[in-house]
């Protein structure tokens, strides 16, 4: 069992407390930064413009989730960067997740593990993505840390990527490759229980609603990070169909918006950062409120 203090517990509770389950991503997509923060091609133009979002919402969603991957193309610059929006994610009592999708075996999974799960990681964060298709000996260094830190690690299971199909859904005596996985991981949600909760986490899209309805009953602690909301084609209902019910709310999942929240048309059209913040906060109730409306159906339902 882990840790009283756990990933889990403090994710749910802060989602609970804010009355969201929003996590925002936080991707760089050059030809989509607003004209107020300058060239999208400038490392320094991002540092502004991430900086000005958490520091705009950063006290009313539960989680970010910085893609290194696309910070990776600035080198060391992209690096610090991530490293220093994560510290200013911790400052607000914000969830860090990051979206690393690791998946390596023995002294590499290792270094991962500690570059990022240690005592003393390059990028602070509570929970790393990680990419299972090399076997559960590759999730056991992150595990580990998740187990002895109170730290959380979210797997790849039903990826909302159209291309997830080619392998995902594979037969495999009777059941998709997807759900295969899924129950290989339960002694993983068992290990990272804390008495309520599992710091286990698992990536499904939300455009795979009836999947995630199966996978919630293969792994009933575990929590869902769910992509694919908004600009991915994902409904409102869709990305809640996995949560667990528990009394007058949803909880176990976190719903990942990107461009949904930091790139409103309307942001590239503000004069001035004032009317940027405002048209972002507008921008994030919205959503918000979208969210909050199918989770009162889906309970009532």
């Amino acid at each position: 069992m882990i840790k009283n203090d756990s990933f889990a517990k403090r994710l749910n509770k802060r989602a609970l407390d804010l009355n969201s389950p929003l996590c925002v991503g936080l991707d760089p997509f050059p030809k989509l930064l607003p004209s107020i923060f300058g060239a999208g091609d400038r490392v320094e133009n991002w540092d502004n413009f991430f900086c000005e979002i958490i520091e705009t919402i950063g006290d009313k969603v539960p989680c970010f989730k910085p893609q290194i991957g696309l910070f990776e193309p600035w080198g060391a610059k992209g690096i610090e960067l991530v490293a220093k929006l994560s510290k200013q994610i911790k400052a607000k009592n914000a969830i860090n997740i990051l979206d690393a999708k690791r998946g390596d075996i023995g002294s590499t999974a290792q270094g991962y593990a500690d570059a990022y799960l240690g005592k003393n990681p390059v990028i602070d964060c509570d929970c790393i993505t990680l990419n299972p298709y090399m076997g559960l000996e590759t999730l056991e260094p992150f595990a580990q840390y998740a187990q002895d830190l109170g730290k959380g690690i979210a797997v790849l299971v039903r990826t909302s990527n159209p291309g997830s199909r080619d392998f995902q859904e594979l037969d495999c005596g009777g059941e998709p490759l997807w759900v295969r996985v899924a129950i290989a991981l339960k002694e993983l949600e068992s290990r990272l229980y804390d008495g309520e909760y599992s710091s286990l986490m698992v990536v499904i899209g939300a455009t795979w609603p009836e999947q995630a309805k199966k996978l919630r009953e293969i792994l009933p602690h575990t929590q869902f990070l769910i992509p694919g909301f908004g600009a991915q084609g994902g409904s409102a209902e869709g990305a809640l169909a996995g949560f667990s019910s528990k009394g007058n709310h949803l909880e176990n999942g976190i719903i990942n918006s990107s461009r949904g929240i930091l790139y409103p048309e309307s942001a590239n059209e503000a004069k001035n950062i004032d009317e940027w913040r405002k048209i972002i906060l507008d921008n994030l109730e919205s959503a918000n409120s979208e969210l909050k409306h199918a989770s009162e159906n889906v309970i009532q339902s």
